[in-house]
């Protein structure tokens, strides 16, 4: 029990440097993996708008809106992830990962 206290334990520091990295990487990975269901719903709001104002909407919420939306969320995630206990903060990371590479795969992006 004290070995695997000690493995998770040192999985947990190796990630603590990185928690903003970590926490940026796990919105970005949220945002290909579901953007384009978020794409589909702007499309199917804004289809009866003219063309050009249509190009415009659509390039200000990729341009901006998801720029702003992985900004915003990040620290929101980071807060997150430092609400985890820090003997499980590490594994729970590498799990999130996991869970996102799960989901990729599920959507075929893998």
């Amino acid at each position: 029990m004290e070995m695997l206290e000690s493995v998770l334990l040192q999985i947990s520091r190796w990630t603590q440097p990185y928690y903003p990295e970590i926490a940026l990487s796990m919105v970005a990975t949220m945002l290909v993996i579901y953007g384009d269901v978020l794409n589909k719903h702007l499309k199917r709001f804004v289809s009866s708008y003219h063309f050009i104002l249509r190009t415009i909407i659509f390039v200000l919420v990729c341009a901006f809106g998801y720029g702003l939306l992985t900004v915003y969320a990040a620290p929101f995630v980071k807060q997150l992830i430092l609400m985890i206990p820090h003997l499980y903060r590490g594994i729970s990371i590498v799990a999130v990962f996991l869970l996102l590479g799960y989901l990729a795969e599920h959507r075929r992006y893998i």
